[in-house]
């Protein structure tokens, strides 16, 4: 027992021994690390030291550097600023020396200007002199006139302004009428080269229509089929279309009439359709009247299509599309209306385009210039009124309503296309075969040419010539002068102009001659 808790106590002892002697090792082990880590550290702060005074030497070097440049980019700056200062101040001494030169230089000017203005001083005052000298020979002079003439001062001035009086009216008549011819002749050559180069360019059909149609027919035997039993197929179809048919003795046809030219193509169409098909009779008219009526209503539209096409306008209203078609079946004074409009169209693009302004436009306005010419329901509202008021419902623009309302002076002109437009529709029916003119109102056209030329002093005969596009004028030579008779023609081209109306232009030639007879014996 013993023996064991002395082996127990020697284990401890030697468990502690063991522990001291561990602990004593490890100490010795840390001053050791700590020792080396004192000398690492001095190492490392020695190192630092030593790259400290590197880079600081290095950046020492690098300043030095960089000031010297520095300097010299200063130095540099200042030789260049000096020599700027030297140019300037070179120039400001030239500029010194010049403007000392022309001080000098204006002395000198002015000091022979002084002498100049004493010389003119002496010379006026010798012209005073003589002027006095002149005056009082000239006062001689006139008394001794007015005592050779017997007549004063005053009296010779009144007369000599008396002559003068007439001979500058005289001349003034004369070179007024001049002027006005040569205006005139630049005015008519311009005008005419305008239209002449319009109307070159732009080729026209001829076209004259009437209020009746001839349906030719491959026998007569027809007719009695036409005319139906008691008259029953004739009325039918006359009621359908309301056009009159007309069947006489003509030979292998009969006549369709009516104002209308729609309704009178309806019918001929319609009939044609029948004798064609050989059943005539009243259901058989309704049904194919109907069918022709929608044809001729889609050819109209065709018809309004492929002229707005042709003519380069866009944009119209599908009504007025219809309207313009409906013009290739309405005539105007014997001219077709559509192939009027379109003439108007080309030549108001044509006119636009010498004068510089807008040819679409211009075509716009001269193709729908007459749409008012074809209403559905029968109206008392002008047709140019009634076409300004469609176009201008169907969203047109106002230069256009306005041209085609002031086409015949209904309305003011507030545009350029205006006079165009009315220009060219004068051209269009003014010129030769285009319209059948009425031959009373031509009668008295000429008549009232002449009757205004008797309204003048001295006139003793008048004649209209070249279908009134020339008036010629006879006067009596012992009451009117030569100078009176260019006067006169003058007054009479005015008063044609302001009183009548009438196409183009009217040419007034006065005749004045003396005649001297004598017989011998």
């Amino acid at each position: 027992m013993e023996l064991t808790t002395n082996i127990v106590i020697i284990s401890l002892i030697a468990i502690s021994v063991g522990v001291v002697l561990g602990v004593i090792l490890q100490r010795s082990k840390n001053i050791k690390q700590l020792e080396d880590a004192k000398e690492e550290a001095k190492q490392i702060l020695n190192q630092s030291k030593r790259e400290g005074e590197r880079i600081k030497s290095e950046k020492i070097l690098q300043a030095k550097e960089r000031f010297i440049e520095l300097k010299s980019e200063h130095e540099k700056m200042i030789f260049q600023r000096e020599k700027n200062i030297a140019e300037i101040e070179n120039r400001f001494r030239d500029k010194e020396n010049k403007l000392s030169k022309e001080i000098n230089r204006n002395k000198n000017l002015s000091d022979s200007l002084h002498q100049k203005n004493e010389a003119f001083d002496k010379k006026i005052e010798k012209l005073e002199d003589k002027m006095k000298e002149v005056e009082a020979s000239h006062k001689i002079q006139v008394e001794k006139l007015e005592t050779i003439s017997g007549l004063s001062a005053d009296q010779a001035k009144k007369e000599l302004i008396s002559l003068l009086e007439n001979k500058a009216k005289s001349e003034a008549m004369a070179f007024a009428q001049q002027s006005l011819e040569e205006a005139k002749l630049t005015v008519e050559q311009e005008a005419k080269k305008i239209i002449i180069n319009t109307i070159q360019r732009i080729g026209t059909e001829e076209s004259i229509e009437n209020c009746v149609s001839v349906f030719n027919l491959d026998s007569d035997d027809v007719k009695g089929r036409i005319i139906g039993r008691e008259g029953r197929n004739i009325r039918a179809i006359e009621a359908a279309t309301g056009v009159e048919i007309i069947v006489d003795d003509t030979p292998e046809a009969i006549i369709l009439s009516c104002f209308d030219p729609v309704r009178r193509e309806i019918a001929r169409l319609s009939l044609h359709r029948l004798v064609t098909d050989g059943r005539i009779h009243p259901a058989r008219i309704e049904e194919v009247v109907n069918k022709t009526t929608k044809q001729i209503q889609n050819e109209i539209t065709e018809v309004g299509k492929r002229t707005v096409i042709d003519l380069g306008i866009h944009g119209l209203h599908p009504d007025l599309i219809k309207i313009i078609g409906r013009m290739k079946y309405r005539s105007s004074y014997g001219q077709n209306l559509l192939q009027h409009s379109r003439e108007v169209a080309k030549l108001c693009g044509v006119m636009a385009s010498e004068l510089g302004l807008n040819p679409k436009l211009a075509k716009r306005a001269g193709l729908l210039h007459d749409i008012g010419k074809v209403p559905e329901e029968e109206t008392e509202t002008p047709h140019a009124i009634l076409g300004m008021e469609w176009a201008d419902k169907y969203g047109e623009k106002k230069e256009v309503c306005n041209a085609i309302g002031a086409h015949h002076d209904e309305i003011e002109m507030t545009s350029l296309l205006s006079p165009i437009v009315q220009v060219c529709d004068a051209i269009s029916g003014a010129r030769p075969g285009a319209r059948r003119q009425v031959l009373d109102s031509y009668v008295q056209r000429l008549k009232d040419l002449e009757n205004i030329a008797y309204d003048f002093n001295g006139v003793n005969k008048a004649y209209a010539i070249q279908a009134g596009r020339e008036l010629r004028v006879i006067v009596e030579s012992d009451k009117v002068s030569d100078d009176q008779s260019a006067e006169l023609s003058f007054q009479i081209s005015q008063k044609i102009q302001t009183d009548m109306t009438y196409p183009g232009q009217v040419k007034v030639t006065v005749i004045r001659e003396t005649r001297a007879v004598n017989v011998a014996k």
